[in-house]
């Protein structure tokens, strides 16, 4: 009877566990240096910070920061399969295009990366969200438009949400950005997790 009942106990744990497992969430960004935390720690970027949050409030997601300082349409593409193998996620937030802005690139080439990589994800079963990006005034008002209409057409095209871009409002704060004008600060970090918190809640339902 004894060993029945264990039996019985360790079966149910098994389940537990199972059910635990499965019942969890993934959530991949797959970012620039805005979201890999230039000039701070990695505990310091917004990403680590809805971790921490998450890991109280919801337990049952996890949140996985593959952003790399520097990266490029191109660059996020070309690791994206093997981000997708290595995390297998259930949900993914691009946050990329800084970069070919501020270097000039062709539009219509960030534009098809952005597309590649959202229909990639989507063959897999995996949730996009696309971050909006800008790029500085100075570079132009008719580019700076340009720019930011190729966000909005690729996520009504590829049926995604569009999350608006959270450097928008930090930026002009001199406190939230460094020295560099371009980088978010520490102080910065817990105000990018509040805008983006909802957004991204919603992209693991």
């Amino acid at each position: 009877m004894k060993n029945f009942l264990l039996k019985t106990c360790l079966f149910l744990s098994l389940l537990l566990v199972i059910r635990s497992v499965s019942a969890n969430v993934s959530l991949v960004v797959l970012g620039d240096s805005l979201s890999a935390g230039y000039g701070l720690s990695q505990e310091q970027t917004w990403v680590a910070e809805l971790d921490r949050r998450w890991n109280s409030s919801h337990p049952d997601i996890n949140i996985i920061n593959a952003s790399i300082s520097g990266e490029t349409t191109r660059g996020g593409l070309s690791r994206l399969e093997g981000v997708l193998e290595r995390h297998q996620p259930d949900a993914l937030f691009i946050e990329l295009g800084g970069n070919d802005g501020l270097r000039g690139f062709d539009l219509n080439t960030v534009r098809s990366n952005l597309k590649q990589m959202i229909d990639k994800a989507q063959q897999q079963g995996v949730k996009v969200a696309l971050s909006q990006v800008m790029v500085p005034p100075n570079y132009g008002q008719r580019f700076a438009e340009q720019f930011r209409q190729v966000f909005e057409e690729v996520a009504k095209e590829e049926g995604v949400k569009l999350v608006p871009f959270f450097m928008e409002k930090i930026a002009t704060n001199p406190d939230y950005v460094q020295n560099d004008g371009i980088h978010p600060t520490a102080e910065a970090q817990p105000k990018i997790a509040d805008f983006l918190e909802p957004y991204l809640l919603e992209l693991t339902k």
